[in-house]
């Protein structure tokens, strides 16, 4: 595997979307991360994915980490669908094969989208704790916590350590900031911000606007989902509850799901080890999911 390095892509709005190869020389993967959150999120699975011999795509989704803020505003399910198509053309044409997803929430749900738009996308997708029916409760609770602190943000990075050990007490604190540190902006006024455009939950194109519509429409395509499909739920999931996933697999023709002992929704980042394994069987065929 050689060393990951740092290329980009052009979105549907012509916007620049940041990204990381991670080059095992084979299949390739797109990546993308959760409402709130940047490619590294990825970086441990992208690893272990390059290291078995595919090519691992990280993909900061528009308006987040270091891809563009949008001008347009436009941050519903639907825009973010269509950035994912325009990447996963680009990368069947950079690399001669139709790529496979792993989506996680935002991610999956705008993989699912552009995939259903055209049934030749994509070869397989892994969808990370995430269906087009939700407890909507715990959407609330997951854009409250974004929208808490978004304007005013943080004056340390521990301070911003603390607000998410509050809100997830389940995971172990990490002994270093480094990772909190890609997930943060550091403003003029000297306080740290999260990596993502506002506009995302308070514009007034933003992620919230269609949703309902949208989760109706992918709902009742999917038994017309012919490719392979893995989710990945976490047992403690706030918005993915076990009848969830089993109507979710019910409904689509080749999916199959796993849990993810230990982790919420947050399932990559609660148990790496046990979720960086299912996704490479599944990639790889190794045994059944």
């Amino acid at each position: 595997m050689s060393a990951p390095r740092e290329i980009a892509f052009t979105g549907a709005e012509d916007n620049r979307l940041a990204a990381t190869l991670w080059d095992g020389g084979g299949h390739p993967v797109i990546f993308l991360h959760g409402g709130g959150q940047t490619r590294r999120a990825w970086d441990a699975t992208a690893r272990s994915i390059a290291e078995r011999g595919m090519r691992a795509i990280t993909v900061d989704q528009r308006g987040h980490g270091e891809s563009a803020w949008v001008t347009s505003g436009n941050y519903t399910f639907a825009h973010f669908a269509q950035d994912m198509a325009a990447v996963a053309r680009q990368v069947a044409e950079r690399f001669h094969a139709r790529p496979s997803a792993v989506g996680a929430s935002l991610g999956g749900l705008a993989s699912l989208a552009a995939q259903t738009d055209d049934e030749n996308l994509l070869e397989s997708l892994v969808l990370v704790d995430i269906t087009p029916r939700m407890d909507p409760e715990g959407v609330a609770r997951i854009q409250g916590f974004m929208g808490a602190r978004m304007e005013e943000g943080f004056s340390s990075l521990e301070e911003a350590a603390d607000a998410i050990a509050a809100y997830l007490p389940h995971r172990r604190r990490p002994g270093s900031l480094s990772g909190l540190r890609k997930n943060l902006r550091l403003d003029a006024d000297g306080r740290y911000r999260w990596h993502w455009d506002p506009a995302f939950i308070k514009g007034v194109q933003n992620i919230n606007v269609g949703s309902a519509a949208l989760m109706q429409a992918l709902f009742d395509a999917l038994p017309r989902l012919m490719l392979p499909v893995l989710l990945v739920r976490g047992v403690q999931s706030e918005l993915v509850h076990e009848a969830y996933a089993r109507e979710f697999v019910e409904r689509t023709p080749s999916a199959s799901y796993v849990d993810v002992g230990g982790a919420g929704h947050m399932v990559a980042g609660d148990r790496n080890d046990v979720f960086s394994r299912a996704v490479l069987d599944f990639l790889t065929g190794d045994k059944a999911a």
